[in-house]
């Protein structure tokens, strides 16, 4: 009976090990899930899966997901992963493909990513849903966050509620669904898409449960809503609060309306066009220092603390429609990432910023960003530390603060502080294509972002900067 009894024990203690080690093999990563303090020191990354790569696809995309952890990327934008319309399909020329006689040439054209035949559907030239299902379990393994792009104002015409809901969609007098229109009922120039109808309930219904859809069945992380303010804000106020009882999630709105933030129960985000505008202003020399000064008071008075705003120097649309930030910014590209950053909000970088990206990306056809390291890989590397580091950059619902500093020459010298917990960054900055002389008003004694030299400030100091010059300073 003793050997007996010592059989089954060995055999049981066997069995124990062997579940053990089966456990060890399946257990799943811990996955960050979407929290207010990650948030604070977030890095937003849109992803061209189409032109990401050669090849345009998720598998490629997933294989550089440690390399934009290693910049401090914390949520992934990708744009939209559906599959696109062949109706009415668009070709560069403001042309419909269905104009395009010769096949060969009709084939380069691949259509608006923003032209959805199917809300629950992938887009076979990115790959599976398998593939996308492993991108995001990567991406969770690293820690990011993945957001999709959603198109909620409209469909392509291949869309299956065309025929079997009518009803979803803006007639005109004739009963005909149209394409979208200003307030005026003027084409705002979407041909290629069809207008949804927000006064159909039913239609709110089935766009809500898309949207579940992607948050219960592959483990997305919220959504960058395309142009977020032309839907009524009433949906949005029906939506939200059902897709956070779902999960936890953070949603970016493509718009600038304060009443899409309002109360925190809303968007988490919103586009910062406001300081993108004025930055691009400032480099081209129509606009100086006092009226961004003037914009931040204004900023502050139009949004309530817990806003979050989204700080870019280009996106998908600015990249391939008005131009690369060479283009935009000139010799003052580097000040105004590095301002991108250090302003209050959330900074973003689009696919190929960090490589450098000097051209204006096809929207309609294959393309391709550049792959190599450059300056940019190395500037946004370093600010990655600064952001990641540094209570003072915090950027979400409990920001750190702002404090304009004074010098001689304010029209030209941006100066600024922001400041948290028991961290302070100083930001000075000539913001103009000349060379300027100026006499700082404050004081502190700080040393060099990167190189740790101490730079001690005294009131009535002299300076001088060259043009475009910058320099950040930690207390």
């Amino acid at each position: 009976m003793k050997k007996i009894m010592i059989i089954i024990l060995t055999l049981t203690t066997l069995s124990a090990c062997k579940d053990q080690k089966k456990g060890k093999e399946t257990a799943k990563p811990e996955i960050v899930k979407v929290n207010d303090d990650d948030i604070e020191k977030a890095i937003i990354y849109e992803a061209n899966i189409r032109q990401y790569s050669k090849e345009g696809t998720f598998n490629e995309f997933t294989k550089d997901i440690p390399h934009l952890k290693d910049l401090g990327v914390k949520i992934l934008w990708i744009m939209p992963v559906h599959p696109i319309s062949e109706t009415k399909r668009k070709a560069t020329g403001n042309k419909f493909t269905s104009e395009i006689e010769d096949e060969n040439e009709r084939k380069k054209y691949l259509g608006s990513y923003y032209s959805i035949s199917d809300y629950r559907g992938v887009n076979p030239d990115f790959g599976t849903k398998e593939d996308l299902r492993n991108l995001i379990k990567v991406a969770h393994e690293h820690g990011l966050w993945v957001i999709l792009d959603w198109v909620p104002n409209h469909t392509g015409w291949d869309h299956h509620w065309i025929k079997e809901h009518p009803d979803f969609y803006t007639k005109n007098r004739d009963g005909e669904i149209t394409d979208p229109l200003d307030d005026n009922g003027n084409p705002v120039g979407w041909q290629d898409v069809a207008d949804l109808n927000y006064n159909n309930p039913e239609m709110r219904k089935a766009m809500i449960a898309d949207m579940k859809y992607w948050i219960n069945e592959e483990n997305i992380d919220g959504f960058r809503c395309d142009v977020a303010g032309s839907v009524p804000t009433d949906f949005w106020e029906e939506a939200i609060p059902q897709l956070r009882v779902e999960k936890d999630i953070f949603l970016l709105a493509e718009a600038w309306e304060p009443a899409l933030l309002k109360g925190g129960t809303l968007f988490d985000m919103c586009y910062g066009w406001d300081q993108h505008h004025m930055m691009v202003a400032i480099a081209k020399g129509e606009k100086n220092v006092l009226d961004w000064d003037n914009l931040i008071n204004d900023l502050d008075n139009r949004y309530e603390h817990d806003d979050i705003i989204m700080q870019f120097t280009a996106n998908h649309d600015e990249n391939s429609w008005n131009g690369t930030v060479k283009e935009l910014f000139g010799d003052a590209d580097k000040v105004m990432a590095v301002l991108s950053y250090l302003t209050p909000g959330m900074p973003l970088i689009y696919s190929g910023q960090e490589f450098d990206l000097n051209h204006r990306l096809k929207f309609f056809e294959k393309d391709q960003i550049p792959k190599e390291k450059g300056d940019y890989y190395k500037l946004y590397s370093d600010l990655k530390e600064l952001k990641l580091n540094n209570d003072a950059l915090n950027g979400g619902k409990n920001t750190a603060s702002y404090e304009r500093l004074n010098t001689s020459n304010n029209e030209n010298i941006l100066a600024f502080k922001r400041a948290k917990n028991e961290d302070e960054v100083v930001f000075i900055a000539n913001l103009s294509n000349q060379e300027q002389n100026f006499k700082i008003d404050f004081e502190g004694t700080y040393k060099i972002f990167n190189n740790g030299q101490k730079m001690p400030l005294n009131k009535g100091m002299a300076m001088s900067m060259k043009p475009w010059a910058y320099m950040i300073l930690e207390k």
